[in-house]
């Protein structure tokens, strides 16, 4: 339990957090309000394939972190025992004795993203404000906790929109990074998912947990002599009127769906309803077509297909379109057959396949001392223009056109108001000589998006249920331009600074390039 615990606990963290939190500590700065912003700089590019938005996920998760974690002696103990090469401790005795009475997140607060909501690159996601030291040791797990559920949540987004709004089930737990396979689930039934294998997590969430069976199973019936349908038989007798069945253990065609049938008679006679088969290998599209055809000669027209097997949006996206193609060649209306389909999606969606993490990061925004009202805005200067952060205290609204659709991210300085004047000018965070001008009469609504989720370490609200999280999701990508949401090459969405930022972030820049003279 004590390994446990300082693994999963506030030492759950990087080294240098707490390096740095020592020296803010030594030179009396430990308990300077700070502001950190988190944000991420690019949107996922899984190579053949791009994403044009993230979906927001895992706040729930870091605030019951933070809530939990707390130094305790064990913790103590263990940063005593570090020594640099000299032998000399790292941590000072002072400052741990600091650390084990004030070691714990009841100091901060969180202005956030609600989890489900749309997020895009280089707008803030999460503001953190604090006494330095604590907020600089929240850092690590606080990337940790929302950029994989978020990265995860946008995967299981695109799939789902890939699958054209049939239900997706993800059960890639047995190839999940260790407990990530957690996250991963968690981050996939807020991104779309309309169920997971994984046990623990789908009660958490409040969903039914789904799975059949695996090929070890008919193996087994195999090895003793009573063959695929004994195991088929077996399994219809434990679950008859949840029976979905796995048949491409040995011949799909020729043996699987046939013994399938044979099976869904037998339950038939006896009053129950047979749900499915479950495809995993080969040909998907062409071998749902079949397997349509033959379960609709058995009279079995509206039972499920499950598909699954190394998929991912853009291979949905393929399989869908061949059956669109091919499907009407052998009598099967693509409609239908696309209707009666399930996608289950493991390992590509709970890895993110081609894009394993979010460029997410959390960077000094502003400081200021005991009985200071403003805030003194930070700056960080980047030899890559896109690295240098957008300094100040601020809100981020989102702005939506004449069409009710999303067209702008705009961050703005703290309690401004928008709704002013004939016209609205947006300076690109990045290029000097780029600028949007939005007209009154193009705007239909301009919506405030951060909102108070955690002040002095208590949270504002319980947690919402994941309906209340999906139809966010829901609401604001039906409210993305269609260019947005595209699969491949979607089109870049705008996230803007109002002119009175932008001067700030120039100013900053030159007055720290001017420094090094």
């Amino acid at each position: 339990m004590t390994r446990r615990a300082l693994v999963d606990g506030i030492l759950f963290t990087d080294q240098y957090q707490l390096t740095m939190s020592q020296i803010y500590f030594r030179m009396g700065l430990h308990e300077k309000e700070a502001q950190f912003e988190h944000y991420f700089r690019r949107y996922p590019d899984y190579g053949s394939h791009q994403a044009g938005f993230c979906v927001a996920a895992g706040l729930d998760s870091l605030l019951a972190w933070m809530e939990a974690s707390h130094v305790t002696d064990a913790d103590i103990e263990a940063l005593r025992s570090q020594v640099d090469g000299t032998g000399r401790r790292i941590f000072d005795e002072d400052f741990l004795s600091w650390l084990r009475n004030n070691g714990s997140f009841d100091c901060l607060s969180l202005r956030s993203m609600p989890e489900g909501r749309i997020v895009h690159a280089n707008a803030p996601f999460t503001i953190v404000t604090g006494p330095l030291a604590m907020a600089q040791i929240l850092e690590t797990s606080l990337l940790n906790h929302l950029n994989f559920e978020t990265l995860i949540a946008t995967k299981a987004a695109r799939v789902s929109q890939a699958s054209r709004g049939r239900p997706v089930l993800e059960f890639g737990l047995r190839r999940s990074a260790g407990r990530g396979g957690n996250a991963a689930a968690r981050g996939a039934l807020i991104g779309g998912a309309a169920a997971s294998s994984n046990v623990g997590m789908s009660h958490v969430m409040g969903v039914q947990p789904k799975g059949t069976h695996a090929h070890s199973m008919v193996q087994v019936f195999m090895s003793l002599g009573e063959g695929e349908l004994g195991a088929f038989r077996a399994y219809a007798d434990a679950y008859p009127d949840d029976c979905l069945l796995l048949v491409d253990t040995i011949d799909t065609l020729a043996s699987g769906i046939p013994n399938a049938i044979t099976v869904f008679d037998e339950l038939s006679a006896k009053g129950h309803k047979p749900v499915g088969i479950r495809l995993d290998s080969g040909d998907l599209a062409y071998l749902a077509i079949q397997a349509a055809a033959q379960l609709n000669d058995a009279g079995y027209p509206d039972t499920t297909i499950v598909l699954s097997s190394s998929l991912d949006e853009l291979v949905i996206f393929q399989i869908l379109s061949q059956i669109d193609q091919e499907a009407p060649r052998y009598g099967i209306d693509p409609i239908r057959l696309v209707g009666r389909l399930v996608m289950g999606v493991g390992s590509k969606l709970a890895t993110s396949d081609g894009q394993p993490y979010l460029d997410g990061v959390y960077k000094l925004m502003a400081l200021r001392g005991s009985g200071e009202e403003s805030w003194n805005p930070a700056i960080k200067v980047s030899e890559t223009p896109a690295k240098t952060p957008n300094p100040g205290d601020k809100d981020v609204v989102r702005v939506y056109d004449e069409r009710g659709r999303s067209t702008a991210d705009v961050m703005v300085e703290k309690g401004r108001s928008l709704d002013q004047g004939d016209s609205l000018e947006l300076r690109h965070p990045i290029q000097p000589h780029s600028r949007r001008i939005l007209l009154r009469t193009e705007i239909s609504e301009i919506e405030p998006l951060l909102v108070d989720v955690m002040v002095g370490g208590r949270r504002v609200e319980d947690a919402p249920d994941l309906t209340e999280i999906s139809e966010r999701r829901v609401r604001d990508i039906d409210r993305l331009d269609p260019g947005v949401r595209r699969l491949v090459n979607p089109h870049r969405y705008h996230v803007s600074l109002t002119p009175g930022l932008w001067e700030l972030k120039q100013r900053l820049v030159a007055q720290a390039r001017a420094s090094i003279s």
